[in-house]
């Protein structure tokens, strides 16, 4: 008879029957301790009776509350209304684009998240005629013979450029659909190219100090072997490449750093002033060689921002001493800070602004990208290694702030950082 009950029904039998057993076992305990305090404490026979009686009631109390707690238990493991959920309720809860089509091609159902990157995408159109590049359509009919489920790449190039990898697999079996699942790749893709781009770079920046190292060494072992007036130039050249090659690889760490850590410390606060005034007395002896004097323009009040003191302190170190460098042409550097609102977002602004011979128009977009120089040959004798303005930058995203430049050939260049005060 057990082989004709559902799990669920042999189940209660087991149950009832551990409970009776149990409930059974209890009572013969019971009503043999009645009798035992009967014969010891000499109480009257009527007591036997009614104390049966309660002894009943409790052990079925008892059996009731048992069952309750093991019957509220086994409905707590039992899965949950998994077949009450919608397709619809399924795909919507998915955050990246997923279509659903059919063995014709066409489409059933898309979430919101494939309308928000695909736009409209109504039932019944074709998923053929949506996707025409030549590896979306292999994907779909890979998939509509019952290839399994397969990968490839995409790459959608309106309204802007994104790469997605494409999964194509069935529903269910023989639900005669198919779904197709985008997972956005671009923002991976970007860090990947710009970390070959990188190391590109910084291979071809080592190469060239490492060459005329090599070839000085080679000249000083052989022809220029007794000539000491040679040897001392030679020298001198080879230990400014040496420094060249240690402040690039000093550059390259501090972007590696910052890289490795996302988020700033919460609750510090800098004040502007106070960092400022120690750049410019650090810096004073460049513009010096230099023949440049800085000037200070400081706006009265707090200037307090939330960050990082060290880091900002790199941040306005790096465009004064760029200010230095390549301002020399003028005669002074200034420095300012006042209250600014941009977008309505209450800030601080610091300008440091040169008078030398400025910056073409053209070259303004690019000069934070990583080894982008104006003219290469100025920048490495002026001690250049391409990676400053790409470190302020990348500090200024962390800060949620951000860098304008205004340059005009002939008259200098103004760089303004904007941070915000909360």
């Amino acid at each position: 008879m057990m082989a004709d009950l559902s799990d669920r029904q042999k189940y209660g039998v087991r149950h009832f029957a551990s409970n009776l057993w149990a409930a059974r076992w209890l009572l013969v305990t019971a009503i043999v301790a009645v009798f035992a305090v009967f014969f010891l404490a000499d109480l009257p026979w009527l007591v036997i009776p009614g104390a049966i009686v309660i002894l009943l009631l409790v052990a079925g109390l008892t059996g009731s509350a048992s069952h309750q707690r093991q019957e509220h238990g086994r409905k707590s493991r039992e899965p949950g209304e998994l077949h009450s959920l919608s397709a619809e309720n399924l795909a919507a809860a998915v955050t990246d684009p997923l279509i659903v089509f059919d063995d014709g091609a066409s489409i059933i159902h898309a979430n919101a998240a494939a309308l928000a990157a695909f736009g409209d995408l109504p039932a019944g159109m074709s998923l053929q005629l949506k996707f025409r590049a030549p590896e979306m359509q292999a994907l779909i009919d890979a998939s509509l013979r019952g290839g399994g489920s397969q990968s490839v790449d995409f790459i959608d190039k309106l309204p802007v450029e994104r790469v997605y990898r494409v999964t194509a697999s069935s529903v269910g079996h023989g639900s005669r659909l198919h779904v197709l699942l985008f997972k956005d790749q671009s923002e991976a893709r970007r860090i990947d190219r710009m970390r070959a781009d990188f190391i590109a770079n910084a291979s071809h920046e080592m190469r060239t100090p490492l060459a005329s190292i090599a070839g000085f060494i080679e000249t000083l072992r052989g022809p220029a072997r007794n000539d000491p007036a040679a040897r001392e130039q030679f020298l001198q050249i080879m230990q400014n490449q040496t420094g060249r090659m240690a402040r690039l690889i000093d550059d390259m760490l501090s972007l590696s750093r910052l890289e490795m850590k996302p988020y700033l410390k919460a609750g510090a606060r800098v004040d502007l002033r106070q960092v400022l005034d120690s750049v410019i007395d650090s810096l004073a002896p460049v513009a010096g060689e230099n023949g440049l004097a800085i000037e200070r323009q400081f706006a009265e009040g707090p200037m307090e921002v939330p960050g990082d003191r060290d880091e900002l302190y790199q941040v306005f170190e790096n465009l004064l001493e760029n200010a230095c460098k390549y301002g020399q042409d003028g005669d002074r550097v200034v420095v300012s800070i006042e209250p600014g609102d941009k977008g309505g977002q209450p800030g601080i602004d610091v300008t440091i602004r040169d008078f030398g011979p400025g910056i073409a128009e053209e070259h303004i977009p690019r000069v934070t990208e990583r080894f982008y120089r104006i003219d290469s040959e100025t920048a490495q004798s002026r001690k250049g290694t391409g990676l400053g303005l790409a470190i302020v930058k990348h500090i200024l995203t962390r800060h949620h702030g951000r860098l304008s430049i205004q340059s005009e050939l002939g008259k200098g260049a103004a760089f303004t950082v904007h941070l915000p005060t909360n």
